[in-house]
């Protein structure tokens, strides 16, 4: 599937769970993630990808440099995979205490 219809449906599925998506873009840095998603005072980033396809060393940068503030970042190549995360994220946000950065630990390694 492309990388467009993957980000296309992962991000309806998410609008239609009351998620705020935004079209992520830095003037000033490039290969950043595509899409910054938004739930009651916590966002993660995606980087949408084509199925089977990887980051380019860029991306891989930018990942990791948000990683490394502890920001949830992931990079998805199926629409399974995001409709997961977003439900993760969902599940995540249970009133005012959100699970931990470690909680996430799983998704952010992999």
């Amino acid at each position: 599937m492309l990388e467009k219809n993957i980000e296309q449906k992962v991000c309806g599925y998410a609008k239609d769970k009351g998620i705020l998506v935004y079209k992520f873009t830095s003037p000033a840095r490039a290969a950043v993630p595509d899409r910054m998603f938004i739930v009651d005072g916590f966002a993660i980033f995606i980087e949408f990808k084509r199925e089977g396809c990887k980051p380019t060393p860029s991306q891989v940068r930018e990942l990791e440099r948000l990683k490394n503030k502890n920001i949830p970042v992931f990079v998805v190549d199926n629409v399974e995979d995001g409709k997961a995360i977003i439900d993760t994220m969902l599940q995540g946000y249970q009133g005012t205490v959100l699970l931990s950065i470690e909680d996430w630990e799983w998704w952010l390694n992999s």
